[in-house]
């Protein structure tokens, strides 16, 4: 059976990872086909392409029952995403962040913030 289960997340992981890249790569060729600018791009068709994984981890968990588990799934990857990928980033390449993508990480962390305040109080999401 272990066998069994350590294929599945292999195959499940592989299918997972090629299934976003493809949707990452093509929506924005055809962004930028259609003459959106990389920064659009950006900020729309790559976010929704990598949070697409915790789109579906997050339903599923839902559906099943495991709410807690969606909240967590959805609070962390925002914290990770704001501290984990930009800290990764800053550290390889310094660079000044624009005024429109400081707004979206502005806006990012106080909707993180205001969400883990929510869940702190006991309320239910639904």
């Amino acid at each position: 059976m272990v066998v069994g289960d350590v294929a599945a997340l292999v195959a499940g992981t592989l299918a997972l990872w090629i299934g976003a890249r493809l949707l990452v790569t093509g929506a924005s060729r055809l962004a930028g086909a259609a003459g959106v600018s990389p920064l659009v791009i950006g900020l729309t068709v790559v976010a929704f392409g990598t949070s697409a994984p915790e789109i579906v981890v997050s339903t599923g968990a839902a559906l099943d029952g495991r709410g807690t588990l969606s909240i967590g799934n959805v609070v962390g990857s925002n914290v990770f995403d704001l501290l984990g990928v930009l800290g990764i980033a800053a550290v390889i390449r310094p660079t000044d962040v624009g005024p429109v993508v400081g707004f979206a990480l502005a806006w990012l962390a106080v909707l993180t913030a205001f969400a883990a305040m929510v869940l702190a109080t006991g309320q239910r999401v639904t």
